[in-house]
């Protein structure tokens, strides 16, 4: 994966990117962020909703409240509650008196490696939002769809007159989600994958890090395709007497930088758990097998 702490980008300046959405981008690039956590503002005329509004860090809430300019606040809206998602929540409602709206809140320990993935234990919404319930404002409609899998308390937003999806962790372009059990979960996230699938309306993803999607479909499909033959690598891993998760990265993850090993671990677990659901995989320790067809 290339540095992208060295990359160019237009940090703390609000992008026009599409009909009814503005981008602002938060400086806190890593090798799980991409160049940094994107939070979007939706809404035009006098009234607007942020989305995923980021890290607690001052430039950033500076630079989104200068977004948001004179504009009424009719909701700060939460994907999910890693740290780099929803802290700057708290003090953007403060400034704003907007309330926080979206995913429900998420206190959990989480054993994996991810330096950005940790919860944001303060996250504290004032309404959560159901799968299909919806936000107005003043020439738009927000939508929550469910989409647990990344964590289990993902949502993703549809703005209903554009087309386009907030994806937050759960679809982005220029990687895959990362799913970490405890709270990650291969099945749920299976699941949303072939759900998003489902929904023709939906023209662009607008993902909390990355370029936006144009062909969301596409991209879809061919992360369902690359989770089964992730899958299936899996199963001629343990086959191949490679029956530890230690054995397997290494394999299976040439190429990639060594950083990135023990979040990928985290994703094998994933699918190690979803398969032993399923009745295909057994575990003894830190030993995998492959139960005998019945």
């Amino acid at each position: 994966m290339d540095d992208t702490s060295q990359i160019d980008r237009p940090y703390t300046v609000a992008e026009r990117i599409g009909p009814l959405v503005r981008r602002v981008l938060a400086r806190n690039p890593s090798a799980f962020t991409y160049t940094g956590t994107q939070s979007y503002v939706v809404g035009d005329a006098g009234e607007v909703a942020v989305i995923d509004p980021g890290p607690d860090e001052a430039e950033h809430i500076a630079a989104l409240v200068e977004a948001i300019g004179d504009d009424r606040v009719v909701a700060i809206c939460c994907t999910h509650t890693h740290r780099d998602h929803s802290p700057a929540a708290a003090p953007l409602a403060a400034l704003t008196g907007a309330p926080i709206v979206g995913c429900a809140p998420l206190v959990l320990d989480d054993d994996g490696p991810r330096a950005d993935a940790s919860f944001d234990a303060l996250y504290a919404p004032d309404r959560v939002l159901a799968d299909g319930e919806a936000l107005h404002g003043n020439g738009w409609t927000l939508r929550a769809i469910a989409t647990p899998g990344h964590t289990s308390n993902h949502l993703c937003f549809a703005l209903e007159e554009t087309g386009a999806l907030f994806t937050g962790d759960h679809v982005m372009g220029w990687s895959t989600s990362v799913v970490s059990p405890p709270d990650g979960d291969m099945t749920a996230y299976m699941a949303s994958l072939a759900k998003l699938y489902e929904r023709e309306q939906d023209t662009v993803y607008y993902p909390a890090h990355g370029p936006e999607v144009a062909k969301p479909r596409q991209l879809v499909r061919g992360m369902i395709g690359h989770r089964r033959q992730r899958e299936k690598q899996i199963l001629r891993q343990i086959e191949s007497g490679n029956a530890t998760i230690a054995r397997m990265v290494p394999l299976m993850y040439k190429g990639v930088d060594e950083r990135l090993w023990p979040a990928a671990g985290r994703s094998v677990l994933a699918h190690l758990i979803d398969l032993e659901k399923r009745g295909i995989t057994a575990r003894r320790g830190d030993e995998w097998t492959i139960r005998p067809a019945d």
